[in-house]
This record gives structure tokens, C-alpha cells and sequence, in this order.
């Protein structure tokens, strides 16, 4: 008989390979047909993509997944990269990091459901939760007019600053030793990361909250990765297809984020292994408080971001904790 996590990796197998060709198809018609993204309920205002070109696509995808695999997250500063590059329309966004960077979790969740140990059962349910939150959060997110966006992605990136910075400060539980949850914590734990789900489709991460969860839980901070890389794998490719069908996210930018993500996921877990990340974590926190005041205002003020951001390019970070130190979102 096939073991749990056989069972486990052959339907992520599955959800992935009926992702990529409902994706596949979609770019094709898209590039057949010339069709744009949908115009939000407030008209088609700002919904043109960037005119960034594939290698610098390519580039941020890279950047931006290698130190994912390594515990940064990479909703956050992709979301930094793509305003201060004007590289995608505000309210394209959550779909765009959705959809994009979905392959690339689906690599890292292969990785670390391989060579961490966790309680298979803790693992299956709070993954289920997670993509039935997702689900529901895209089916939201996706009609949502610029505005809605850019308010709810100025707030989400507060509290992820906020939760990056109280990592950093080591304001968390450390967590304890066990490796799975029962009863009214695994009811705790299935709630949480249900929610989590739901604001993955607004564009905030899972990964630091996740963390923050499965440590009050008493759980080993180790076992956040194999639960938060796979809820995100099985929850960004259920959710993305909404944001496809509704045509609410940027396929040029989608695409360069797949094709530099996963060779990054690869050097990053097989070669690099880990980093001293704790200076690149305080370059993320001012980065991404910026871009959420900036989003706010941008909301405040009724003009689009790109009016704000000044003309500079986020450069990569310099190295900086191994995996287990963190997990930004």
C-alpha cells in the first residue's frame, strides 16, 4: 500500500499538472487572440502591463524564490519589486503572485515534505484548510475593483512587516517538539490556517504567520516548513485558476516569475542550503513598510501607484539565517 506522503505527493502531482494545462491553454488563447487582462468593476484605468522585458522578469523570479526556499517569503517582496519597477497594474497583483510563484511552492513543497518529519494527518487537514480558504478568498479577490486592492494589499503588507519585524526581535514563541496537533489545537491550527489561505489570494504571505501559528501551537518551528510550503502548494495553483479564468492577473509577469523560479528553488534547497539572512530581513521590513504606506496612499489619493514609486530598482539583497531561523511572508 502507498504511504500518506505518496499519496500526498501524487495528488500534488496531480493539481499541478491540471494546473499547468488549464495555464497553458489560457496563455495560448491569450496569445491567439491578443485578449488583455479584464477591466476591473472600475474600468480598464491602469490594467495595462509593465513593459518590463523577459530577462529582468526572469531576474525578479529568481531573486525572489531563491530566498523563499530559504525562509524570506516571496509575496512581500515581489509585491516591492513590482511597484518601485511599475511592473504590474495594482489591482493585477494578488493574481500575478498567485499565479506566478505557484509552480515554483510546488517544487519547495516537494523538497521539504521529503526531508522534514511532521505528523502526516496535522499536515493533510491543515492543508485542506488552507486551500478551501483560498478558494473562497479568489473567487473575492479577483472582482475586486483597484482601489479594494490596493487598500486590502496596503494593509495585509503592514501586518506582514509588523510580523517580520517581530520575528526579527524574537517576540514569538520559540515553539517545542512536537510534530503534530490534536484536538482543540489541531481545531485551532485548521482555523488559522484556513484564514491564512483566504489572504494568500489578497497577496499576503503565508509564511511568517504560518510560523507564528504552528510555534503557539508548541509545535517545532521545523514543522512550519513542510505545512507552510505545502498549504501553499496546494492552495496557490486551486486559487490561481480563478484568477485565470477571470483574466485578473499580468501572464507576461506570471510567466517570468515561473521560468526563473524554479531553477532558484533548486540551487537554493540542493546547492546553497542555507544563508546568514538576518540583514536581508531588515532590508525587507523597510521595503515592504514602504510599499504598503505607499499603497495606502495611493488608495487615499485616488492615482496609481506608479505616480509615487520612484524610478529605482530594487536590487538583490545581499546574503543574509538558515531555514529554520525564519519564515517570512
Amino acid at each position: 500500500m502507498l504511504s500518506a506522503k505518496a499519496i500526498l505527493f501524487a495528488t500534488l502531482g496531480v493539481v499541478a499538472a491540471v494546473y499547468v494545462a488549464i495555464w497553458a491553454a489560457s496563455l495560448i488563447r491569450t496569445r491567439r487572440d491578443g485578449a488583455a487582462p479584464a477591466p476591473g468593476p472600475d474600468g480598464a484605468e491602469d490594467e495595462r502591463e509593465g513593459h518590463a522585458g523577459a530577462p529582468e522578469l526572469g531576474v525578479v523570479g529568481f531573486v525572489v524564490n531563491f530566498f523563499d526556499t530559504l525562509g524570506i517569503g516571496s509575496f512581500a517582496t515581489t509585491t516591492s519589486f513590482f511597484k518601485l519597477r511599475r511592473l504590474v497594474p495594482d489591482r493585477l497583483i494578488p493574481g500575478t503572485l498567485n499565479v506566478g510563484l505557484a509552480l515554483p511552492t510546488v517544487a519547495q513543497a516537494l523538497i521539504y515534505i521529503t526531508i522534514v518529519e511532521v505528523d502526516m494527518r496535522t499536515l493533510v487537514l491543515m492543508i485542506a484548510a488552507a486551500v478551501v480558504g483560498a478558494w473562497l478568498g479568489a473567487g473575492v479577490v479577483a472582482g475586486w475593483p483597484r482601489r479594494n486592492v490596493q487598500i486590502g494589499m496596503g494593509i495585509a503588507l503592514l501586518l506582514a512587516a509588523v510580523l517580520m519585524l517581530g520575528t526579527q526581535l524574537q517576540l514569538f514563541p520559540l515553539g517545542g517538539d512536537a510534530l503534530g496537533v490534536l484536538g482543540t489545537r489541531m481545531a485551532i491550527a485548521l482555523a488559522g490556517n484556513f484564514a491564512l489561505g483566504a489572504l494568500m489570494t489578497l497577496g499576503i504571505g503565508l509564511y511568517a504567520p504560518c510560523m507564528i501559528l504552528v510555534s503557539m501551537l508548541g509545535m517545532n518551528p521545523k514543522v512550519a516548513f513542510p505545512i507552510m510550503m505545502g498549504s501553499c502548494a496546494f492552495l496557490m495553483p486551486v486559487g490561481s485558476i480563478r484568477f485565470i479564468r477571470k483574466r485578473a492577473y499580468a501572464p507576461r509577469a506570471a510567466v517570468g516569475l515561473a521560468l526563473g523560479g524554479i531553477p532558484a528553488v533548486l540551487l537554493a534547497a540542493y546547492v546553497v542550503r542555507s544563508l546568514p539572512l538576518g540583514a536581508v530581513r531588515w532590508l525587507v521590513v523597510v521595503v515592504v513598510l514602504y510599499t504598503a504606506i505607499a499603497m495606502l496612499w495611493s488608495a487615499r489619493a485616488g492615482k496609481p501607484l506608479a505616480a509615487l514609486a520612484p524610478q529605482v530598482a530594487l536590487e538583490p539583497p545581499a546574503p543574509g539565517a538558515s531555514p529554520g531561523d525564519a519564515g517570512a511572508s
